[in-house]
């Protein structure tokens, strides 16, 4: 079996380092994987305002073809070293369906391989960053009315995530499920939470989609799990929906991160 990083940022992310794309196939090769995945931040949909302070959620979209231009400069070089693969994290914002299929019809040919990710939701007439800090988780739960109606807001635009025509180049792997659990330390879960994830596993394996096993949420200091949680993972496997394993490193020391800790709870 291919030993395989599927999720990695890069120097384009404007909230991630400016470690050189090299030092991440570095690491990758240094800890044995044969292929990794590129997976910067998509720049946003056309018309949708960045609500974080920062406005650095995304790549720009003139740096778009830069990002192709040197990922492809890179196989090449390393080609004998390392499969690598061009991707995008993809942002599904309810009400940009029509957007982010515009920009997947113009550039979703330069893509091997992609990740579909919700990390906006609506509240009243705004969007909020899910995961941008506590501070914003808080104010979703105040504007929701309630943490289960928030959980049941960000599952319900999984499900709108995966059933959303968004033409040819859709990336069919759905990126950190369980976000929504990021800060559980300071906001525990519903007791309905598994339940509505549940939901959103029924709809992945309709579509006959993948999971992102996303090991970022082992290193947030109010998660401490994997995205999804061992729990559901059981049940995606139960339910025969493939995950592909990926770090979510945003620095080049995380690439592989947590590899083996993954597969010593799946076994």
């Amino acid at each position: 079996m291919l030993k395989r990083d599927a999720h990695i940022h890069t120097p384009y992310c404007p909230h991630g380092s400016q470690d050189p794309l090299e030092a991440y196939v570095e690491e990758a090769i240094k800890k044995g994987f044969d292929c990794i995945t590129f997976t910067e931040h998509a720049p946003l949909p056309e018309g949708f305002k960045d609500p974080v302070p920062q406005k650095d959620s995304s790549m720009d979209l003139d740096k778009l073809e830069s990002y192709f231009h040197e990922l492809n400069t890179l196989k090449k070089s390393y080609a004998s070293d390392l499969a690598i693969y061009t991707g995008l994290e993809v942002d599904f914002i309810r009400g940009y369906e029509q957007e982010t299929k515009d920009f997947l019809d113009r550039y979703g040919s330069n893509l091997d391989d992609s990740i579909l990710s919700l990390h906006f939701l609506k509240a009243d007439d705004s969007y909020i960053c899910l995961d941008y800090s506590e501070e914003s988780f808080q104010q979703l739960i105040h504007l929701k009315g309630s943490i289960h109606a928030l959980y049941e807001s960000y599952t319900n635009d999984l499900i709108a995530s995966i059933q959303a025509e968004l033409g040819p180049h859709k990336p069919t792997r759905i990126g950190h499920m369980t976000l929504a659990r990021k800060f559980q330390e300071a906001f525990p879960a519903p007791k309905e939470a598994e339940a509505l994830f549940e939901t959103v596993l029924d709809a992945v394996e309709n579509k006959g989609y993948t999971l992102d096993l996303n090991t970022a949420g082992l290193r947030k200091l109010k998660c401490h799990e994997t995205y999804p949680n061992q729990s559901l993972l059981q049940k995606a496997y139960q339910r025969g929906i493939p995950f592909v394993y990926g770090s979510d490193a945003h620095v080049a020391k995380d690439v592989g991160a947590h590899y083996d800790d993954i597969h010593t709870f799946l076994k």
